[in-house]
């Protein structure tokens, strides 16, 4: 994976995602981390505390 380690912030991600030029208030990110955490597993996806997501090892 390129991004293994790495802190992806939330902003980043929703701009990578969506093409949102405001300041969009939305749980989407939230809602398929959820999802990707119920299919791989809570351990492969970590929240960084006021910051975004990185992945790890599974």
């Amino acid at each position: 994976m390129r991004n293994k380690g790495r802190v992806l912030p939330r902003k980043l991600i929703e701009e990578k995602l969506y093409n949102w030029d405001d300041d969009v208030s939305s749980n989407a990110v939230e809602v398929h981390v959820h999802h990707l955490r119920r299919k791989l597993g809570s351990e492969f996806i970590r929240t960084v505390h006021g910051i975004g997501y990185t992945l790890g090892d599974a």
